[in-house]
């Protein structure tokens, strides 16, 4: 049946006029009628008719067989290792898909469909791009010579719907008492940075903490890809990052548009993640009176993403350490840190507060951590365990707020 659809797709290609604009029914009546006379030379069920149909149309007009992957909402990621070999990730585990591109030209053609709707470039010259799809999905594509044999592209699915406290409660993420405590936080004007490995769900669960933002408050967001969904906010200003042209100019940077939002009388800024010398003007931005800002990194513990803050910002200036840690520990209020389990489940593992600086270290005062207690079906249990207490109970003072449930 590939063969089929292949010739059928050849076919329509060359009965298109392309003297002018064809329609999509006029594509998809083009299709049905090669479909009809193929049928009678060959049995072809009503089923793989629709298939042939699908397949074709998507190939011509859309994005050829990531249509039916992006419109699978069990999919999570799809990481394509070239035209034969395409990885998808349901429930957490990665299995390999029967779809594939009939060629690597098509799968090259699909990418730059992808990048142009973005107004971005990728080629040899410039083989490495960040981007997203219309829906928010996140997508990285990685192209000769800097992929090895085939062309790369892994697309980070956007989650229909915008993830909330409650959704990430009922997958066992996170418990009632923590969710409250956040809340209040959060509302009080507290500086959140979200750590975690690779697809933890850190930009999710910014998007969850966006919800108890006060909606008269003005909010600047900055990522290098758009994906934060803050709809309850209606003062928003949605900043994106652009890569440089040929001729390596008209690069804006993460840096300039914080820079840039520092103008923009913002209440609170978020980070979408900062990965290297923008922690420095995040920093600045979160020592500057803009109290209730968040922002993400990577990291494997809440210690660790306070080594990690300080190696980004030597990155960008050369600022004795001692000054580098009193603005991470002035700037930063609270560190959450997210992880995947080996159950492929997602989990907030510690709350940690910022406790000042001494004998020239940052100090952390746990608050909470997930403690594993043992396995059952395969997933893990476990509960979460009050550790500590806020000590800087003074925002939430001013702001009339309660940590008592």
């Amino acid at each position: 049946m590939d063969n089929i659809e292949e010739q059928i797709r050849i076919e329509v290609m060359n009965q298109i006029d392309l003297t002018y604009d064809v329609t999509d029914e006029e594509i998809l009546q083009l299709i049905k009628n090669r479909i009809i006379i193929h049928s009678k030379e060959i049995p072809i069920s009503l089923t793989e008719r629709q298939r042939i149909e699908n397949h074709v149309f998507n190939s011509l007009r859309k994005l050829d067989v990531l249509e039916d992957l992006l419109a699978d909402e069990e999919i999570t990621e799809i990481m394509i290792n070239g035209p034969d070999n395409i990885f998808i990730e349901k429930a957490g585990q990665v299995i390999h898909s029967t779809e594939k591109f009939s060629s690597e030209e098509k799968l090259n053609d699909i990418i730059q469909n992808i990048v142009a709707s973005s107004n971005k470039i990728v080629n040899e010259s410039n083989p490495i791009v960040d981007t997203r799809l219309e829906d928010g999905s996140r997508v990285n594509i990685v192209l000769k010579p800097a992929a090895v044999d085939h062309s790369i592209l892994s697309i980070r699915k956007f989650p229909k719907e915008q993830m909330t406290m409650e959704r990430l409660e009922s997958y066992g993420s996170i418990s009632q008492e923590q969710i409250h405590f956040l809340k209040q936080l959060v509302q009080a004007g507290y500086n959140i940075f979200v750590s975690g490995g690779t697809g933890s769900g850190k930009t999710s669960f910014l998007n969850a903490l966006g919800e108890f933002i006060p909606e008269d408050e003005r909010v600047i967001t900055i990522e290098d890809s758009a994906e934060l969904q803050l709809k309850k906010v209606e003062n928003l200003v949605r900043l994106e990052a652009r890569n440089a042209n040929l001729e390596g100019k008209n690069e804006i940077t993460i840096r300039d548009l914080l820079k840039s939002s520092l103008r923009m009388r913002p209440d609170r800024i978020i980070v979408g993640e900062c990965r290297g010398a923008e922690a420095l003007e995040m920093l600045q931005a979160f020592n500057t009176g803009h109290d209730g800002s968040c922002s993400t990194g990577h990291s494997n513990s809440c210690k660790d993403m306070l080594s990690r803050l300080e190696t980004m910002v030597l990155m960008g200036a050369e600022i004795p350490l001692p000054a580098i840690r009193q603005q991470i520990a002035s700037g930063i209020d609270v560190i959450v840190q997210l992880g995947r389990l080996r159950d492929k489940s997602r989990k907030l593992l510690e709350i940690a507060e910022i406790n000042g600086i001494e004998n020239n270290e940052i100090k952390l005062n746990p608050l909470y951590r997930f403690k594993e207690i043992g396995e059952k079906e395969g997933r893990i249990v476990g509960k979460w365990e009050k550790v500590g207490s806020l000590i800087h109970t003074e925002k939430l003072l001013a702001s009339g707020l309660s940590l008592d449930a």
